[in-house]
Parts: structure tokens; sequence; C-alpha cells
């Protein structure tokens, strides 16, 4: 049987994770983020996976700890930037919107 390396088992995680942030940026480009009740449960299924992923992977040893809670952290941040950024958006937007 041949072993899955530690690096490999992280870089298909980061991949994962990547993936999960081009879907959130995505989605921002349209505004979706602040308007579709949707969107945030796709995103919560993803984050869900993707951390029963990172779980398994730490469980099997084929990443630390560590490893497993910096890339939740770091897939967290994006999240939660993402979503401020639009909140500062949309509020600018009803701003400007309440000036005219």
């Amino acid at each position: 049987m041949e072993s899955i390396s530690p690096e490999f088992a992280l870089s298909l995680l980061n991949q994962d994770a990547d993936r999960i942030k081009m879907l959130i940026r995505n989605q921002k480009n349209s505004l979706c983020i602040s308007q579709c009740k949707a969107f945030e449960e796709v995103v919560d299924t993803q984050m869900y996976g993707f951390s029963r992923q990172v779980t398994f992977a730490v469980r099997l040893g084929m990443i630390s700890k560590d490893d497993g809670h910096q890339l939740m952290s770091d897939l967290e941040q994006e999240l939660n930037r993402l979503y401020t950024e639009v909140y500062a958006e949309t509020q600018e937007n009803n701003e400007q919107g309440k000036e005219v």
C-alpha cells in the first residue's frame, strides 16, 4: 500500500480551502452574500465539510493538529473579512441612497 505524505495531504486541504474561498469571492462580486440566505447555507455546508476533512486528516496523522487549526482559522478569517467588506459596502450604498 502506498502512503500519502503529510505535505500532499496538506496540499489537498489547501486546494479545498482555496476552492471555498473562490466560491465566496465569486458570490461577493454579485453581492449575493448580503442578500441570499441560501448562499449562507452553502457556505455553512462547505465549511462543515471542510472541517470534517481536516479532522479526518488530523486523526489519521496526515497533518498536525496545529496545521488543522491553522487551515480552519485562515478560512474563517477570509470569510469574516469578506462578510465585513460586503457589510461595509452595503452600509455605504445605503448611506449614499439616503443622501440623494
